[in-house]
């Protein structure tokens, strides 16, 4: 119960040139429509990104998944996009997208940083507001490196069960782990790209799917070994970042975070730090281990003079008044904090991504109204992914797609990675991979505003001593959970990973 209550509370469910930089041509687009098979529309196009021209195909459909029976029980809507002027499986590398959730399509990272065509958002953080939005083409695409396959879970997008399909056979850590591995398979054989370089990227609760995804798709002797992971706001254990009663050390992995916060919305005195975030953070996370930690695990073991000077150096690193802090016993919940630290302004900050501020009416409320980075964006983002399916992709599918929530009732009980009444780890699955696999490198992407997955849970994660540190990369972006939606985030991000499927420092 601790699991499911967590992830819907602290997992991300999220998971944007020059226009003339693209030309799509949707001359002899095919459409298949036949209700007994999977529905494909079939476009081309071109854009420059990572300053290269490239021309390729778009293939977005259905791909059905059968039982042992040969009957199709679930229908994975997928968006391929295959550059032209290859035929070598060897020298194209192709990367399997998703976003997290559980629950999310992948319409957050197709239209936010890696498709060929992007939202832009205001000039913020700010609101979205209405339509119209600005889809413009995408410069920093990452197919002028590697063919992309965007891939929605059952229960997000189009992504449905069928026939005798049960939800329960696909909303699980493990059983939505399969699912994805059988479609990736198929994809392998249809296209003929065994032989290619292969790579996940995954966001927030995609990062646990792609752990969940080594797991499935390395072990056994049908193996389909993977190059390289890129984590993007890494989630592998939840211990690490849950503010629930009795898990401590969730307050450690936030604290950072808290303190990055405070920093960006000026409630600390940056003079001290000569105006440095990276040396404000360092100092933090040092605090982090070395007292703040202690401090909580001594509990009223520790004199409460000790106590009181931990507390008033906590207070001086998040934002948050002494009295405010000590009253907390050192503990402030993420929802207490959103609200607390700008309620003088009568603000939350977001969670998804702290820059982000929305007005609370309820002066003295103890969690704010909804999260103002998730209202912030999300409107543009299904505007700008529906428009993009059915104006440039031909995509004509009438039913609802769903962009969020799509699915209740999440299995976390995963055999290896704790599950009912225990926190998900699913670390340990990646640090086999590492182990198993001497060719796969895995990049963790962070931003330094996220409090939904915060950036020090992950570098304790990724710090333990199963992993590789040779193979291992860890980046920062002075953003939040989806780094993206600020430009020159985005266009490190795109930088990094570029970097990284190349295998360039």
């Amino acid at each position: 119960m601790i699991a499911r209550t967590f992830a819907a509370l602290g997992i991300l469910l999220f998971a944007f040139g020059c226009a003339a930089a693209q030309e799509e041509n949707k001359d002899g687009a095919a459409a298949s429509e036949n209700k007994d098979e999977p529905r494909r529309y079939e476009s081309k196009g071109r854009v420059t990104a990572g300053g290269k021209a490239v021309a390729y195909k778009v293939i977005a459909g259905e791909t059905f998944i059968e039982n042992d029976k040969g009957e199709p029980v679930a229908s994975i809507f997928s968006t391929s996009y295959i550059a032209d002027g290859f035929t070598d499986p060897r020298e194209r590398p192709v990367a399997f997208i998703f976003n997290g959730g559980p629950g999310s399509a992948s319409l957050w990272l197709h239209m936010g940083v890696f498709g060929p065509k992007r939202v832009r958002l205001p000039e913020g953080p700010d609101d979205d507001g209405a339509a119209p939005y600005d889809l413009i083409a995408n410069a920093e695409s990452i197919i002028d490196v590697a063919d992309m396959v965007f891939i929605d879970p059952v229960g997000t997008g189009w992504s449905k069960t069928i026939g005798e399909g049960k939800t329960d056979d696909y909303w699980g850590v493990t059983q939505d782990a399969a699912s994805i591995r059988e479609f990736i398979r198929r994809w392998l054989v249809e296209h003929k790209r065994w032989n290619s370089p292969k790579y996940l990227m995954g966001e927030s609760y995609g990062t646990t799917r792609s752990a969940a995804l080594l797991e499935a798709l390395e072990s056994g002797w049908t193996d389909i070994a993977v190059n390289g992971v890129v984590l993007i706001s890494t989630v592998l254990n939840f211990g690490l970042d849950a503010t629930d009663a009795g898990n401590d050390v969730g307050y450690i992995g936030l604290m950072p975070g808290y303190a990055a916060t405070a920093w960006y919305h000026e409630k600390v005195d940056r003079s001290q730090w000569g105006g440095d975030l990276e040396r404000f953070l360092d100092d933090a996370r040092v605090f982090a281990t070395d007292e703040y930690m202690p401090a909580l695990l001594k509990g009223q073991m520790a004199p409460q003079a000790e106590r009181d000077a931990v507390a008033a150096k906590l207070a001086s690193f998040i934002g948050l008044s002494e009295s405010y802090v000590s009253r907390s016993n050192m503990r402030i919940p993420l929802r207490r904090f959103m609200r607390e630290l700008l309620r003088d302004e009568g603000m939350a900050v977001g969670r998804l991504d702290s820059r982000f501020t929305g007005v609370e009416v309820d002066g003295v409320g103890e969690n704010p109204e909804y999260d103002p980075s998730a209202y912030g964006i999300d409107a543009a983002y299904t505007a700008g992914m529906l428009d993009y399916f059915s104006r440039d992709l031909g995509v004509d599918i009438k039913e609802p797609y769903t962009t969020l929530g799509g699915v209740r009732g999440w299995n976390w009980d995963a055999e290896d990675a704790g599950g009912e009444n225990a926190y998900v780890n699913v670390a340990p699955w990646v640090e086999r991979a590492m182990r198993q696999n001497k060719d796969l490198r895995v990049l963790a992407a962070n931003g330094y505003y996220d409090l939904a997955t915060p950036f020090f849970g992950t570098e304790m994660t990724l710090a333990q001593p199963g992993f590789d540190r040779s193979r291992l990369t860890i980046t920062y972006y002075e953003a939040g959970h989806m780094m993206y939606v600020h430009q020159p985030s985005l266009e490190a991000l795109a930088s990094d990973v570029r970097a990284f499927i190349r295998n360039e420092p």
